[in-house]
């Protein structure tokens, strides 16, 4: 019998065993329907897969909209501003013209002039895909990008055409509009001319340095032969050095820099052997074509090919191209003081030849090389600089070349590496990390060989120039902060302006080190040299282990001065011992500049901290003396 709880067990039946009849009305059967599904709200109610393609073929639409009106409203200029290229005028600090420059080295060749495998070396260097693409190359482009994103890349994001395009019809300005239209003509001129115009128009505008337009200049500048005598293995070397001239110049490059072209130089014959234009067994046999000195460009003799080199080669690293500097029309202002530049050529003229009577010792006087740069500590400006001689005799500067051995003034590098590190953490430095990277934040060059083995660095046998080495003492004169030397004031075309960099940077090792090291290279070589200048001065000087090279680094409160010479013969321009290996020499030539540069100023004092002590201080007259330490700011 059923009673009430069965009863109640059946009205209650799940859906799933029993549903009941839905007796509402249609529109109200849809409507509960409706309430049961989640309604997509805010953001996510934008982005449904349906919506995402719709955008996306929206947004290709445009863009390809946007490119046909591009298109058709570009068209192929006419060549650009480097037809009308002029001269860059570079004057002393104080206005006064130091040179101008700026003439085109230029002279056009047909195609048919250069050998097959020098153009495959171009196309190899620069766009293998130069025979099929349609002047853009888009995964060209992407590499492009992501190489530049990485650090990585051999081959750049631009076709041989729109380099071309770049170099023939626009200019050098990194906008994104001088893109847009490098990539619209790019596509106009690979329909309108053939590769081979193409090619041959790349190669006539191409700049290879040395101010040298065009592949038949560049043979000439760095083989002393015509465009159709060039090997495979030197038009290889030409098609690398497009990528980068200055840097790339082996006859100034740096240590890293020579291994970076030669690196590059492998990558094109590689390619050529990928591209089947280049036997595997002839390109095994190929070894790198050293090119010949450079001939120094005309009007830039005595010192001022010197000034206007390191000038040129400041911008560039500040981000000016080669290219712009090259069409001419700057004006260039150097920090160069007119009166201390004279009185560091006399010196060292004076120092080098002076003295040299008789033919052994002039035969002795002509193998030995001299540079020298002086630095005001407090900024970082290069206020006289000497190169050599003669640039037109001697092309490389004695003044920023970096291949010889600094030997014993590299030890004050290695005592504040320690210094530094037990004010900084207590430990006691001498670990050849902690040296490098002191040496590094100084400004020193650390990719070389010296800084290998505790003997090398102990010797100083790592190679640097004196333009480093004044900004590294100049450092410990500020107070440990970074100097790098920095020879341009201003540069300026039209309302175009570059430069200068940031002289003085970042804290490179802590004050109270850099005062330690100034007071015991006060001790060291300071105390001999007052005498000379009548006024308080650090230095430190000697000769490299292998008797190369011969330094003096020295400096007062407001000037800082490298000097060092180098033996070298003279024909055969190789590195050989020095005739008169004397530290003392280097000194004179030290003492004699400084004196004779702050000439009547009043001394400065150097910042040597509380509890100093004393230092040597000049007489009014006779002998030094000693007296008590300035301490607080530098006395000026």
């Amino acid at each position: 019998m059923a009673g009430p709880l069965t009863a109640l067990r059946v009205r209650f039946t799940p859906d799933s065993e029993q549903t009941p009849r839905d007796t509402r009305p249609p529109g109200r059967r849809r409507g509960a329907r409706g309430r049961g599904k989640r309604k997509r709200t805010g953001f996510r109610r934008f982005f449904t897969w349906r919506k995402l393609l719709a955008y996306v073929a929206a947004l290709c639409a445009l863009l390809i909209g946007a490119f046909t009106v591009l298109y058709y409203s570009i068209d192929i200029p006419r060549a650009n501003a480097q037809a009308k290229a002029q001269s860059n005028v570079y004057k002393f600090s104080d206005g006064t013209i130091l040179a101008r420059t700026g003439e085109i080295n230029r002279e056009m060749v047909t195609l048919d002039r250069v050998p097959t495998g020098v153009q495959h070396a171009f196309v190899a260097a620069e766009n293998k895909s130069f025979y099929k693409d349609s002047g853009v190359d888009p995964t060209g482009i992407l590499r492009g990008l992501v190489n530049t994103a990485t650090g990585k890349g051999t081959q750049g994001g631009s076709t041989i055409t729109q380099q071309y395009v770049k170099n023939y019809y626009l200019s050098q300005e990194q906008t994104a509009s001088r893109k847009i239209k490098e990539l619209v003509i790019s596509l106009k001129v690979d329909q309108r001319n053939s590769k081979e115009d193409i090619l041959a128009g790349y190669l006539n505008t191409s700049y290879f340095g040395r101010v040298a337009y065009g592949v038949q200049a560049a043979a000439r500048a760095y083989y002393d032969k015509d465009v159709d005598d060039l090997t495979v293995e030197e038009g290889a070397y030409l098609a690398a050095l497009v990528q980068a001239p200055s840097q790339y110049d082996w006859a100034v490059a740096s240590p890293k820099a020579k291994r970076l072209v030669t690196r590059r130089w492998n990558y094109v014959l590689d390619n050529m052997v990928d591209m089947h234009w280049l036997d595997p067994a002839e390109r095994k046999r190929m070894r790198f074509p050293q090119p010949v000195a450079p001939e120094p460009a005309p009007g830039l003799g005595g010192q001022a090919g010197y000034l206007v080199d390191a000038a040129r080669n400041e911008l560039i690293a500040s981000g000016v191209s080669e290219q712009e500097l090259a069409a001419g029309g700057w004006t260039i202002t150097l920090n160069v003081d007119p009166a201390k530049q004279r009185a560091l050529e006399k010196t060292m003229h004076q120092g080098l030849d002076g003295s040299a009577k008789g033919k052994r010792a002039r035969s002795d006087a002509a193998a030995t090389q001299g540079g020298a740069v002086s630095v005001d500590p407090r900024n970082g400006r290069i206020v006289a600089l000497y190169g050599g001689r003669d640039y037109t005799r001697h092309y490389l500067s004695n003044a920023t070349r970096g291949d010889y051995q600094v030997g014993p003034v590299f030890e004050p590098v290695t005592v504040a590496s320690s210094l530094d590190a037990k004010m900084r953490d207590g430990a006691t430095a001498g670990g050849l990390p902690e040296v490098k990277r002191t040496a590094g934040a100084l400004g020193m060059d650390t990719d070389g060989d010296g800084f290998g083995t505790k003997e090398s660095v102990g010797l100083g046998l790592m190679g640097s120039s004196p333009l480093r080495m004044a900004g590294v003492y100049a450092s410990f004169d500020h107070q440990g902060k970074r100097v790098t030397p920095s020879i341009v004031k201003s540069a300026r075309r039209g309302d175009e302006t570059a430069g200068p960099p940031k002289a003085v940077g970042d804290r490179a090792i802590a004050p109270a080190a850099a005062q330690l090291i100034t007071r015991s290279l006060i001790e060291d070589g300071g105390a001999t040299a007052v005498r000379a200048i009548r006024r308080p001065s650090a230095g430190k000087g000697g000769v490299s282990d292998d008797k190369r090279a011969a330094w003096y680094v020295g400096y007062t409160p407001d000037l800082v001065t490298a000097v060092a010479l180098f033996g070298e013969d003279a024909e055969k321009r190789k590195q050989i011992p020095l005739k008169n290996a004397r530290v003392q020499r280097v000194a004179e030539l030290w003492s004699h500049y400084t004196d004779q540069a702050l000439g009547d100023a009043p001394p400065a004092w150097f910042d040597l901290g509380p509890g100093s002590g004393t230092v040597p201080v000049p007489a009014e007259t006779g002998p030094a003396e000693t007296g008590p330490a300035k301490t607080g700011p530098i006395a000026r």
